[in-house]
């Protein structure tokens, strides 16, 4: 397979430059520089970590710097999500009560960084596993030496990557779980990215399951 190049730093500012014009910096509590100036270790740690991957597809991307809810929430981010090309903000599916999502942590095997930020490689929507339920494709995954996204993780994806969630392009989210049979996922309603769940056991026509590479490059 021919590996087509791409510019690392590029990409990295391109993604650093879309938090600050969605208004991250805001949100965090912090002038734009203080923000740019957090996640700027990461750049050269990026540039490290994507070597011989493949530029970004729709379905793929070598990189993604992703912010995690200690640093802004998650609701406060899904609405800042759009499809590709529409205006339409994400929003969370009326069956999470309102205590649920805080409750839905990052497994332990991902090893998730703490703090703010931190760099995640070699992500992919996981088309392969649509029509296989979530916990087939964690056995698929891990056979890969892959684990699976967080809701960060996800955020993250559709945010850099607004062409990373389509139609019958719809991903679970496996990385994070609150305990019991309850799967995050994100996929399409009324036009907009939603972040619902879904069982455990059950498969999707439309819904496949998002996988990266297993390190995770935090801050510190």
């Amino acid at each position: 397979m021919t590996v087509t190049p791409f510019d690392a730093e590029t990409e990295f500012d391109r993604q650093l430059d879309r938090l600050v014009q969605l208004g991250y910096p805001a949100l965090a509590g912090l002038p734009e520089t203080a923000f740019r100036d957090l996640v700027a270790p990461l750049r050269a740690r990026a540039v490290e970590g994507a070597a011989g991957l493949p530029a970004p597809t729709d379905a793929r991307v070598p990189f993604l710097l992703v912010i995690t809810r200690d640093l802004i929430g998650v609701v406060e981010r899904l609405q800042l999500t759009t499809l590709a090309g529409k205006r339409k903000p994400g929003f969370l599916d009326r069956n999470y009560a309102e205590a649920d999502l805080p409750s839905f942590d990052p497994i332990k095997e991902l090893e998730a960084p703490t703090g703010p930020a931190y760099l995640l490689f070699d992500v992919d929507r996981g088309e392969e596993f649509r029509n296989l339920p979530p916990i087939t494709a964690v056995d698929g995954m891990t056979a890969q030496g892959r684990l699976p996204l967080s809701i960060d993780e996800g955020l993250a994806f559709i945010t850099l990557h607004p062409a990373a969630l389509a139609s019958n392009r719809c991903f679970s989210l496996v990385g994070s779980r609150c305990g019991d049979k309850r799967v995050p996922a994100l996929w399409i309603s009324q036009g907009a990215p939603k972040l619902g769940w879904c069982w455990y056991g059950n498969p999707h026509t439309w819904l496949g399951s998002a996988s990266a590479r297993p390190e995770r490059v935090g801050l510190e």
